[in-house]
């Protein structure tokens, strides 16, 4: 089964989509990687969704990705004695380390780790940045603060501290368990969450060891000061606007999304754009105008894939949404102005080998007018290094691994196959020839153009360029 559009769309399941029916259509309304959010469900939850994720795949004959979203250190206030309290603007509220339920002028926080670094003048956001406090004075017991922004807060409420690089890990204990079981399970995506430097990716690879690829997600400004380390020791990418645009003030969001976007592009990673993307969908059966703008900007601005979250997993149009974001895409791609703004985006390439030859395929591709771009992959290097460059022409990737084809349903206009692995550069067109035309590529007479590395089954040796003549096959 072939997509007619290149971005991939990542829908996450829920109570509304765990049933076999539910999956199946929505991959047939279009989505390509399924998320298994961790911060809901349990284990046995999850085990579930991803046996009948496997058997939709056995069934529609085209590799899925799964995406396990670990929760990460997500700081919580404690609770209250009445369960709620009123806080005023202007009024002094204390935040300690003291156990016993809360009340209206303080309530405890069971984060030692964040007294030693808060300092007087930095904010602290309660309950996604509805209310605002202003820090006072900081000691090792207690946080005094000033209401900025005041507002009801009941137990349990979250809190973002923008202003500051939390000294804990990004694993937590229940992130562990979770990591562990993720990959016993078989998926092929880890996305941590809260990634604030380089280092915190660190911990989850040594981990992971090569069993999934590493998802960064970005939602703490702090990320931002140091982006392009951060890319460049993951596989992929996260905007993850949720906690991104509760720590930053929304007019800041649209700006940081391109600048991350063109970090990604440089590098060559594959980004998913995420969070409210058509959040009226939760409950009403179309998007709000806005909310198609936005799915739309995102694509021209060249990412990989676009997310649903409640819209997918706990609304009540979880297949609608699927399929509105489909034809938004489809619609985009379709815009002569889409391949223009993409062509204009596009950086030089790295200079390595694997840039080079993929840098050479495109062109080639172009000038002779081939159907598709087919790269030969182990690794699924080589098809990454190939979507970077944003061919006109859709990619076949051909890998021996279904791990790797799993992988790459998050890339931009990469369409995977699985094959055994070949020995030879004729064995190697003859079956590219053949792929090509089976999957609906090309015809008899097309011209197609083939990158792959050798020696073959290799991983990381991108090196060879093949123009090929497609020719009948024998009946």
């Amino acid at each position: 089964m072939r997509r007619q559009r290149k971005a991939k769309i990542v829908a996450t399941l829920g109570p509304a989509s765990s049933t076999m029916e539910a999956i199946e259509a929505l991959f047939q309304a279009g989505a390509d990687v399924f998320r298994f959010n961790f911060s809901h469900g349990s284990h046995l939850d999850h085990s579930a969704r991803y046996d009948i994720v496997r058997e939709v795949e056995r069934k529609v004959g085209r590799p899925i990705a799964i995406l396990a979203d670990l929760q990460g250190p997500k700081l919580r206030i404690g609770q209250f004695a009445e369960g709620k309290v009123t806080l005023a603007a202007g009024a002094e509220f204390i935040l300690d380390r003291n156990p016993d339920p809360g009340t209206a002028a303080r309530v405890c926080l069971p984060h030692p780790e964040l007294f030693a670094v808060i300092g007087a003048g930095q904010a602290l956001l309660i309950d996604d940045g509805k209310l605002r406090l202003e820090v006072i004075e900081s000691n090792g017991d207690c946080i005094r603060t000033k209401v900025v922004a005041g507002g009801v807060v009941s137990d349990r409420k979250g809190v973002n501290v923008p202003d500051v690089v939390l000294p804990i890990p990004a694993l937590t204990e229940k992130d562990r368990r979770d990591l562990e079981f993720a990959l016993a399970l078989g998926v092929d995506w880890i996305a941590l969450s809260f990634v604030q430097r380089p280092e915190d990716l660190l911990e989850a690879r040594e981990l992971i060891k090569g069993r999934a690829g590493l998802l960064a997600k970005l939602e703490k400004p702090a990320a931002l000061d140091r982006l392009d380390d951060i890319v460049g020791v993951s596989d992929a990418v996260m905007v993850a606007r949720g906690d991104l645009g509760v720590e930053l003030p929304p007019e800041r969001v649209p700006g940081v999304q391109k600048r991350i976007l063109r970090a990604c592009s440089r590098q060559g990673k594959p980004v998913v754009i995420a969070t409210q993307m058509l959040e009226s969908m939760i409950s009403a059966q179309v998007p709000t105008r806005a909310e198609a703008s936005d799915v739309a900007s995102a694509i021209y601005d060249g990412a990989d894939a676009v997310m649903l979250s409640a819209e997918s997993a706990s609304g009540a149009y979880p297949v609608e949404a699927v399929a509105m974001m489909d034809r938004i895409i489809s619609e985009v791609e379709r815009d002569p102005l889409y391949r223009s703004v993409i062509d204009a985006q596009r950086g030089d390439p790295l200079p390595t080998r694997g840039d080079a030859i993929c840098a050479a395929l495109r062109s080639v591709t172009q000038i002779l007018g081939a159907r598709v771009t087919i790269t030969y992959t182990t690794s699924g290097h080589t098809s990454l290094r190939a979507a970077r460059e944003r061919p006109a022409a859709p990619i076949l990737s051909i890998t021996p691994h279904l791990s790797t084809a799993r992988k790459l349903a998050l890339a931009w206009g990469v369409h995977t196959t699985v094959s055994p692995d070949v020995r030879s550069v004729d064995e190697m067109v003859s079956a590219a020839c053949r792929t090509a035309l089976r999957e609906g590529f090309a015809q008899p007479g097309d011209q197609v153009a083939i990158a792959a590395g050798m020696p073959f089954a290799e991983s990381g040796t991108t090196n060879l360029l093949r123009i090929a003549e497609v020719w009948a096959q024998p009946a």
